[in-house]
């Protein structure tokens, strides 16, 4: 059994920053890339950052310079530290891990429950 869970959403004045974390838990073997989603009211989940087990790092274009995603392998955690945060980034958040729960078990992507971050104008 494995969860993601994250933590850090709330609401956040435009300008302002908040700092998003995930971890998974349970009976992990090794994790690939770790990303964040993000899913607006009436529109699709889009991509928000990925990142690779090696720490290499992919932003969507509309937070490149704002957002940044890290990670640390030891404790199976991602962040993502927003900062000069936009009305326009209102959305649930979901942290998503690429992993794998035995040596020779298939990889397969894990999703955490969404946290909510409202940034108000």
């Amino acid at each position: 059994q494995v969860h993601l869970v994250e933590s850090g959403g709330g609401l956040v004045h435009a300008g302002g920053s908040a700092k998003l974390s995930c971890t998974a838990s349970g009976t992990i073997f090794s994790i690939n890339d770790m990303g964040w989603y993000r899913q607006a009211p009436g529109k699709q989940r889009e991509l928000v950052a990925t990142i690779t087990h090696g720490g290499s790092t992919n932003y969507v274009d509309s937070v490149k310079g704002r957002f940044t995603i890290s990670r640390d392998n030891a404790k199976n955690t991602v962040w993502l530290q927003m900062n000069s945060l936009k009305p326009e980034d209102t959305a649930v958040y979901y942290c998503n891990a690429d992993l794998r729960t035995q040596y020779y078990g298939l990889w397969h992507v894990y999703w955490g429950q969404g946290t909510q971050v409202t940034v108000s104008s």
